[in-house]
């Protein structure tokens, strides 16, 4: 089994875009390995709808990291082309929940980097392994496009499940954790690992995607809305294939809910 917090660490990308005038939009996403309808092996980028739809240009920065001889890491981001020439997405969107995939072309140590598309929890991933109300899950992200050290590798942080229930999918399409949440953090995954495993000996998996934070009368709550894994999974199968079947979850408003968006996440270089 792979030890998925350091795996999903390396697998993590800051996702950015300069707006001209000294500041820059930020997001964050992560890496998916899966086969293409033909069978072809293929990396896919995976992150909130929200993250791309806000950044204007056809090009964004994905921010690659590269490991030196001496030990040390290096960060290279470099261009990812988001808009054809007449400004239509690149990207493929699910249609009922904010989450977006692209298949790139990764440097070979990124590509390999790329988590198995079988580590995204499925429809029955939740209830075959007892997941439900204060279990902790760890996240990754970049709030306020802020990185863990020079090599700009992503924050993890670490919270508790804070609503019940949490399955099935289709009808609670996301829940909540228990986490302080910040612009930038927009696409990150989120997940359970051998850390966060307890004596129930839970497995490790990707359990959702980061997409909106909570607020009240403009105060942060310290809440996060993780969008389940299942839609992940589904929007993954639509590259490529846009017959691939997906579930239209049922409407799921949740007051003070707001997008932990790249456009907020503008930051000073």
């Amino acid at each position: 089994m792979l030890d998925l917090s350091v795996e999903l660490i390396h697998a993590t990308v800051q996702l950015e875009q300069p707006l001209g005038d000294g500041t820059r939009t930020v997001g964050t996403g992560f890496l998916i390995s899966a086969q293409s309808p033909d069978g072809r092996p293929q990396t896919i980028l995976v992150t909130a709808g929200h993250v791309l739809e806000k950044m204007p240009g056809a090009n964004a920065r994905i921010g690659y990291r590269i490991s030196n001889a001496d030990g040390s890491w290096s960060y290279s981001p470099q261009s990812l082309r988001i808009r054809d020439g007449q400004g239509h997405q690149l990207w493929t969107q699910h249609p009922s929940r904010d989450i977006a995939a692209m298949a790139i072309t990764a440097p070979p140590e990124f590509a390999k980097a790329a988590i198995p598309a079988d580590y995204l929890a499925a429809d029955d991933t939740f209830v075959k392994h007892q997941v439900g109300a204060g279990d902790e899950m760890m996240a990754l992200g970049f709030p306020r496009g802020l990185s863990a050290n020079q090599a700009g590798f992503p924050i993890l942080r670490s919270g508790r499940v804070a609503s019940y229930p949490v399955a099935p999918a289709q009808i609670f399409p996301t829940f909540l954790l228990d986490f302080s949440v910040f612009p930038g953090n927009s696409g990150g995954p989120v997940f359970m690992s051998s850390q966060t495993q307890g004596a129930d000996g839970k497995k490790a998996f990707i359990a959702g995607l980061l997409t909106q934070q909570v607020e009240l009368n403009n105060e942060r709550l310290e809440i996060g809305i993780v969008t389940h894994a299942k839609y992940i999974r589904e929007t993954v199968g639509l590259v490529g294939n846009p017959a691939a079947p997906v579930t239209y979850a049922r409407s799921q408003p949740i007051a003070g809910a707001k997008a932990a968006s790249a456009e907020e996440a503008a930051v000073k270089k």
